[in-house]
Order: C-alpha cells, then structure tokens, then sequence
C-alpha cells in the first residue's frame, strides 16, 4: 500500500469516527434519551417545559411564517387537536422564527395548542430530533413513554397523521 493510500484510508476512517461522534452528541436516541426534555417559551412569554406533556402521545411541528406549507399544515392540525384531544393527543407547535411575526399569526388564527417560540435556536433543536436537512415543516411523533415513533420532513397531511396516531392511540387508550 502506498504512503498516500494509507493517508487517505486513515483520514476516512477519522472523518468517520468524528460524524459517528457529532450524531452521537447531538441525536436523540429514541431508545435511551426522553425526547420531552427541553423547554421553551410561548407567544406570552411563558416559559414551558416540555415533560408537561410525558404521558401523552405529543406530535412537535417545527415551523415558521414565512413557510407556505407549514401555514397549509397548522389549520389541518388545529382540527386534529381539537378530535383527538380526548384521546391523549397533544400538538406543541416550535416557531423557528421571531416572536412578532409568529403573534401576528397566531392572531389570524384560532390556535388551540401550544405555539413555542425557538427562533434561530429551533433549528439545532430540530435537528436533535432527526432533521439532519433543516426542513420545515417538519414533524415529530413521540409516544405516551417518551420515545420518538416517527418523523417527517415536509408538509403532513391530515390523513397521513391520522394513519401514524391511531396505532398509538388504541395503545393509550388500552394502557388507560
């Protein structure tokens, strides 16, 4: 094998170890790590901790006003909210955004679940959650235990969420 062979094979197996190591720092493992462990503060100002929701099968949005598919998803999910409530279902809306532009949203609308404001920092912690591409929207499903059961890049439709949250709404309602 050559001297630059060597040198090549060598620094890809310590570009590896090194990718290995940031997925290890900054992914959640869905298996090990509770994904509800950040807190954030709303339209208000208040701050709220996620773990306020363990227990329930939430459904995380990361978005921002200025995303046209992310303005088509939130009505689709404040419909949803307001069925599936009754059966532990919890959205939480991210904002990765400015607190006014997001006020002036949430003023157009009837919003009926919790809207965080993360701005620029919402990307990082999106990407906590699996979003490697930086897409918004993008969408998370963490079951009644705490572990991510599933992610979304892009726009959700209703009935594509529908088809994820019955399977873990028959198992909350069955753990009742």
């Amino acid at each position: 094998m050559t001297k630059i062979s060597s040198l090549s094979l060598m620094g890809a197996v310590l570009a590896l170890f090194l990718g290995l190591s940031v997925q290890q720092t900054w992914g959640v493992d869905q298996h090990n790590q509770q994904a509800l462990s950040f807190s954030l503060p709303d339209a208000s100002g208040q701050v709220q901790s996620a773990n306020q929701w363990l227990g329930k099968i939430v459904v995380i949005n990361f978005w921002a006003t200025w995303c046209s598919p992310c303005l088509k998803e939130i009505p689709e999910f404040i419909k949803l909210q307001e069925s599936y409530k009754q059966n532990g279902v919890q959205f939480i809306g991210i904002a990765i955004d400015d607190l006014e532009p997001v006020k002036q949203y949430l003023a157009s609308i009837n919003n009926n679940y919790p809207q965080l404001i993360a701005g620029d920092s919402g990307i990082g912690l999106s990407k906590q959650f699996g979003n490697n591409a930086n897409a918004v929207p993008y969408t998370v499903i963490i079951d009644q235990t705490g572990k991510i059961v599933d992610r979304h890049a892009g726009e959700l439709s209703g009935d594509q969420l529908v088809a994820l949250l019955k399977p873990l709404i028959k198992t909350f309602s069955n753990n009742r």
